[in-house]
């Protein structure tokens, strides 16, 4: 029999889930519902956070939360706390789209939600559930970054810049929480089937897919949430400070 401290099982554990409206933060949301966690599905619509808590069942709640709001982000984790009584898991997943030529006027802006959003949320996030964090006995937080924070896309600095900064705060992270027990991996997602990437054709996705990863296709958000799954068990005790990208091979192939 195999201690707790290794249990292969979320069941009963509370994860905040940002951006999990819809693509993978819904996907994580539906999975470790079904694995039996509580799960507050977080993300700035709140009745497109409350579809979500329809699909995962009474064990979900919704929040809304614009994660560019300092205050908002220490209040909503607050209320989580309060409702739930516990806080066991943090992922923050939420992302926003940020192409942009360096010349154009709206740069600056986009720049900065980019950064506010998926980056500096990510940090006030965790230090909103630190205290909570804290005193579960298999805390985990799981950021979730990009193959654009290993190798760039033209046009694509905010994001880049963003999702870079997201593996440099894991590792710092990582480092700082792990005397406490507490783990803090990267998944970095590659080409995944999200509302971010519906605006590309189908048939480019295909000649995009079949050129640059191993497997020749793109990725669903489900792929992405069992990662997410593995690396929030209590049994994923001596993993941290990593980033796996889920990429279909993206970042092994050369050619």
């Amino acid at each position: 029999m195999s201690s707790p401290c290794l249990s292969r099982s979320i069941a009963g554990r509370v994860a905040i889930i940002t951006g999990a409206a819809s693509g993978m933060g819904r996907a994580t949301a539906r999975l470790f519902a079904a694995e039996g966690a509580h799960v507050a599905v977080v993300d700035l619509d709140l009745a497109a956070c409350a579809a979500v808590v329809g699909e995962c069942g009474p064990a979900a709640r919704p929040y809304a939360l614009d994660l560019a709001d300092r205050d908002a982000i220490v209040r909503t984790v607050a209320q989580i706390a309060a409702d739930f009584g516990r806080i066991d898991i943090l992922v923050n997943n939420a992302g926003v789209s940020s192409f942009c030529a360096l010349d154009d006027p709206a740069y600056e802006d986009i720049w900065a939600t980019a950064l506010a959003v998926m980056l500096t949320a990510h940090q006030q996030m965790v230090r909103a559930a630190l205290p909570w964090l804290r005193q579960s006995d298999a805390a985990r937080i799981v950021n979730i970054a990009s193959t654009e924070g290993l190798g760039a896309t033209p046009g694509d600095t905010p994001y880049v810049a963003a999702k870079t900064g997201v593996i440099g705060l894991t590792r710092g992270l990582a480092v700082d929480l792990g005397p406490e027990g507490i783990t803090v991996n990267c998944i970095c997602p590659g080409p995944i089937r999200t509302a971010m990437t519906d605006a590309v054709a189908e048939e480019h996705k295909l000649i995009f897919a079949k050129r640059r990863t191993a497997l020749r296709r793109y990725g669903e958000p489900e792929e992405v949430a069992h990662m997410t799954l593995s690396l929030v068990l209590p049994a994923a005790s001596y993993i941290t400070g990593v980033a796996i990208p889920v990429d279909g091979g993206l970042m092994a192939r050369n050619a």
